[in-house]
């Protein structure tokens, strides 16, 4: 490969876009807030506690940016959400409990086995990735969990952060955000 045009690459081309107009932001941020919220709070909800029971993960904050930032795109969709979240959950657990590797090579092979799998069932989710990062690297009390990881927090957040944007999503009048697209 011609090294000068390999770094021509690099320097893009386009201009990025403009501002998204403050009332798609603030239903962004509206989405956001009550979506983590509820997630966070899901455990209190059934009378875990959420010390020992969390029901967030640092990806959910990534699913949040998606589902109420960008709810058209095909990463934000429910099969995508639900799908990526789940298999990368299952992925994660299974990858540290069974492989006898260092933590480095544990979490390289979570993430890559969750973007292959996630291409694979089509539920491409950016933030799966991290969940199944998340199940290696998040330290005793999340890998003592083992699989039940996968129902609570991860299932569980997830579906609570798609309520919320099924809900306000469609409470806007801008059909750019109805929500969702597809389910399958």
């Amino acid at each position: 490969m011609n090294l000068r045009l390999f770094l021509q690459k690099m320097k893009g081309g386009e201009t990025s876009p403009d501002r998204k107009p403050f009332s798609e932001i603030a239903w962004s941020w509206l989405g956001a807030f009550f979506g983590i919220y509820l997630a966070a709070t899901a455990g209190s909800m059934v009378g875990a506690d959420l010390l020992s029971r969390l029901f967030l993960v640092g990806s959910f904050g990534a699913s949040a940016v998606l589902l109420y930032g960008a709810p058209q795109a095909d990463f934000s969709q429910p099969r995508n959400l639900l799908g990526g979240h789940i298999l990368s959950a299952i992925i994660g657990v299974s990858v540290n409990a069974f492989l006898p590797f260092d933590m480095a090579l544990l979490g390289a092979l979570a993430v890559s086995l969750s973007i292959l799998v996630m291409h694979l069932t089509r539920t491409l989710h950016p933030p799966g990735g991290a969940t199944a990062l998340i199940a290696v690297i998040g330290g005793t009390n999340i890998t003592d969990m083992g699989y039940s990881f996968v129902g609570a927090p991860i299932a569980t957040g997830a579906v609570v952060l798609l309520l919320v944007a099924l809900l306000l999503n469609n409470l806007s009048n801008n059909p750019k955000r109805q929500y969702p697209k597809y389910w399958l």
